[in-house]
Parts: structure tokens; sequence; C-alpha cells
């Protein structure tokens, strides 16, 4: 009887790696708020749009610059960046 070798494994328990999950996420919202032009409402694109912006960034944030390690930072950046989405948003509607 054959063994299994340690490398077949190890490679079936290989965690995935946080930035290609990043990647895939930002790719999956890409492809979000693409479709979401498809609708015929502008505010309601305009606001998903800037929704998912806002989420993009986020990940951004977290994964990239790797402030998933300082909560505080991520959490000022986040308002920030919350705060500013909604007075574009505000101003889009005007």
């Amino acid at each position: 009887m054959r063994s299994v070798s340690s490398r077949v494994k190890c490679g079936r328990r290989r965690r995935h790696d946080p930035l290609t999950c990043a990647w895939l996420g930002l790719l999956a919202l890409s492809l979000t708020s693409a479709l979401l032009t498809l609708l015929h409402s502008p505010q309601l694109v305009a606001a998903g749009v800037l929704a998912l912006a806002l989420i993009k960034a986020r990940v951004i944030l977290a994964q990239y610059l790797d402030l998933a390690r300082r909560p505080r930072w991520l959490r000022g950046f986040t308002m920030v960046l919350t705060i500013f989405s909604v007075l574009i948003f505000g101003l889009y509607l005007v």
C-alpha cells in the first residue's frame, strides 16, 4: 500500500492568501458596480456605486495598506471616507 506524501497533505490544508482573497473581493465588487449601471434609476445607481466604492476603499485600506492590524486607523479612515461619500452623494442630489 502506498502512503500519501506529506506534500499532498499540506497542499490540501493550505490557507488562502489574504491579498488574493482581497483581490477577488475587489473584482466581485467591480463587477457588481458594473451591473448596477443596468438599473434605470440614476439615484439608485449613484448610491450603489458610491457604497461599493466605499467598501472597496475599506478593503484596500485593510488588506493592501495593512490597516487591519491598526483598527483605530482603519476606523478613522473609514469615517472620513464615509463622510466624503455622503457629501458627494448629497451634492449629486442637489
